[in-house]
């Protein structure tokens, strides 16, 4: 099983929202809300590029925005992370069940640690982060690390994603797709099977998109 983190598992983009508009007034501007949704899945230098362009500011620094970002969102995430309807419950049948669990995503380790508090340091037996592959979503590398470092055929693997850039990253890499979308839409494609929530989602609905094969082999 391969989990994407944020707007999947936990209800965190609303988060990110407050990080990323707070850093927009930091700068004397606001982000819209064209812009913000254009950085849904994606990792944070590209977000920091969206932003300074929708400020009319592209000199700033990526990095340093970024780490601003971070640090406040990091904040947040100590006080109010919030698990998405049914994803702990999912999470605990796919440990209880001994199937191998990777987080995969966008946001970076230092967030991510903070967001483990949560999560559960030993719910996963991968992690891997946005500032830990070479190319991140929509890109397949991180699916396919993912993959890798469990030690099983990504062909057999099934990736739960909330976003267009996650869904692309997680098939490109030849993962079957289960799509709960969140903050924007995700168009039907061959290969993804689109739910509301992951409430009641379970090991025998997850087993049937990799039909005929078997989660528990």
């Amino acid at each position: 099983m391969l989990f994407d983190m944020d707007g999947t598992l936990v209800d965190s983009e609303r988060l990110w929202d407050i990080g990323l508009q707070e850093l927009a007034a930091h700068y004397g501007g606001t982000l819209s809300e064209a812009a913000r949704l254009a950085m849904v899945g994606t990792d944070m230098t590209v977000s920091m590029r969206i932003l300074h362009t929708d400020l009319g500011q592209t000199w700033r620094d990526p990095a340093v925005s970024a780490a601003w970002v971070d640090r406040r969102v990091g904040e947040l995430f100590l006080s109010d992370l919030r698990w998405r309807p049914g994803a702990l419950a999912l999470v605990t049948a796919v440990r209880a069940a001994a199937v191998p669990a990777a987080l995969v995503t966008s946001t970076r380790r230092a967030v991510v640690e903070i967001a483990l508090e949560t999560l559960g340091r030993d719910t996963f037996d991968v992690v891997v982060c946005g500032d830990e592959v070479a190319a991140t979503k929509p890109d397949p590398e991180p699916y396919l690390t993912a993959a890798r470092l469990l030690g099983v055929p990504i062909s057999r693997c099934v990736a739960i994603e909330d976003s267009p850039a996650g869904v692309a990253s997680a098939l490109a890499a030849g993962a079957a797709v289960l799509a709960v979308p969140h903050a924007v839409p995700i168009d039907p494609a061959d290969g993804v099977r689109l739910l509301e929530t992951l409430a009641g989602v379970d090991l025998d609905l997850l087993a049937g998109l990799l039909s005929p094969l078997d989660l528990s082999r």
